[in-house]
């Protein structure tokens, strides 16, 4: 069976929903349900005699110690972050617990307890960490793409709590021997993603007939990766990864964010026409830019392609749409989530934006 850690959010829920559905492997989700995690989310497996839900912190070592020794998984995939930019300006303590303290507790109960394996056991069991291209920093126009050998540069807190625990994932592989494997992917989009990321907003938003709200000149550039193609990567890498090693993941889609709002305008349009007529696109708003905003990331992803025969299949024409109908189809599960402090968030966040000329 495999651990996964933070399964309830947007992509470790897809993950666990994309696993059950193709393999007969049990799962057990650890997750401490934050804000941004729903068990909604795995609604749909609840019931499957293969999934176990354990609310819990990876930074509770007595827990995962009894979790690692009751159900000995052979892998773990570590999702649990926080993970959104704004979030950290704001708060970069909470970051800094859960994505820095909180890997690096855990991992030294996993390697206390991998210690104790026999050495095929041993041997077999892999350390999936799941991080972010931001830890690479900014490019300019015309830079080619990451690659794994980029220095990390992190400009925001967001980014500097995950370059530090990609740091601590490969120091406990090369002085410990564990067998970690981390991956670093760009910007993910598709259904259950929490309403404050780009994409999601925009369509919370627009169906509401609220401004859309873009930093800057909304010439920031992105790459865009389904989240189906990342979990069908995470698997590669799982599978057939070499341990130590780092794997960048991209959908091969850079887009500007004004490119973004337009191509979900235009879904909207066509899926939902607007009451009254006229486009989504006239809702756009630009607003004051956040501190320290990064210009562009883009991925060279020619590593994983090469190494483990992977690719992102899911074009952004196509999957930009299937997300929006998503979101038209499951509207309940939107307000579910739309809490009272998510609109606070928004409120505090926004309320001193000023237009941008």
């Amino acid at each position: 069976m495999i651990l996964v850690t933070g399964g309830c959010g947007f992509i470790g829920s897809a993950f666990v929903l994309g696993w059950l559905n193709t393999s007969r492997e049990p799962v057990v989700n650890l997750d401490l349900l934050t804000y941004a995690g729903h068990p909604g989310n795995l609604a749909a497996v609840a019931a499957n005699e293969g999934y176990t839900f354990i609310r819990g912190d990876i930074g509770d070592s007595a827990l995962v110690e009894q979790i690692l020794t009751r159900h000995r998984p052979r892998a773990i995939i570590n999702f649990a972050a926080e993970s959104h930019v704004d979030r950290s300006i704001s708060a970069p303590l909470a970051f800094a617990q859960t994505n820095v303290l909180g890997t690096l507790k855990l991992l030294e109960t996993v390697h206390a307890w991998w210690r104790k394996l026999s050495p095929a056991d041993a041997s077999e069991f892999r350390f999936v960490h799941v991080s972010t291209d931001e830890v690479y920093g900014s490019l300019d126009p015309h830079d080619a793409g990451f690659t794994e050998q980029h220095r990390f540069q992190p400009n925001s807190p967001y980014s500097a709590s995950k370059a530090a625990s990609d740091h601590f994932v490969r120091a406990w592989h090369h002085t410990f021997g564990l067998p970690t494997l981390t991956t670093n992917c760009s910007n993910n989009y598709g259904p259950r993603q929490f309403p404050e990321k780009l994409i999601p907003l925009m369509i919370h938003n627009a169906l509401r007939g609220k401004p859309l709200p873009v930093y800057g000149d909304g010439r920031q550039v992105r790459d865009w990766l389904h989240v189906d193609d990342h979990c069908a990567a995470l698997n590669a890498v799982l599978e057939r990864g070499r341990p130590g090693e780092s794997y960048n993941i991209g959908g091969r889609s850079e887009r500007t964010n004004l490119a973004v709002v337009d191509s979900i305008c235009n879904a909207l349009d066509a899926l939902r026409p607007r009451k009254g007529g006229g486009s989504y696109i006239e809702l756009l708003s630009h607003v004051k830019d956040r501190p320290g905003h990064d210009r562009r990331y883009a991925i060279d992803d020619s590593k994983i392609a090469s190494e483990l025969g992977w690719q992102p299949t899911v074009k952004f024409e196509q999957g930009i749409r299937a997300t929006v109908q998503w979101y038209l189809d499951h509207e309940d599960w939107v307000e579910s989530v739309t809490s009272g402090s998510y609109r606070q968030w928004v409120e505090l966040h926004y309320k001193s934006a000023v237009p941008v000329a």
